[in-house]
């Protein structure tokens, strides 16, 4: 499974519960990570292009839903400051 970014209506992000889960912000920078877990988050600002190990690059930003997998490595690169809900499970 690669990242996945979806969109979704306020009514369905507020059913999940997304506006209750913690604020990550970010300033424009690169760096290497690894998932350990999933991670679910919802981009309130900001732009980011991940590549991964593979080579894949995927960009998302404000109002996107993105998944990223288990055991995922990549490097994030922020291209606008960042500020997004997450939630690892």
């Amino acid at each position: 499974m690669g990242i996945k970014v979806e969109k979704f209506d306020q009514a369905a992000l507020k059913k999940m519960g997304v506006f209750s889960w913690p604020i990550w912000t970010k300033e424009v920078s690169s760096f290497d990570w690894h998932y350990d877990q999933m991670e679910q988050c919802y981009f309130l600002e900001g732009k980011v292009t991940v590549e991964t190990k593979d080579g894949e690059k995927v960009t998302f930003g404000k109002g996107d839903f993105v998944t990223f997998p288990v055991g995922l490595s990549c490097v994030w690169k922020v291209e606008q400051p960042v500020k997004k809900h997450y939630n690892f499970s």
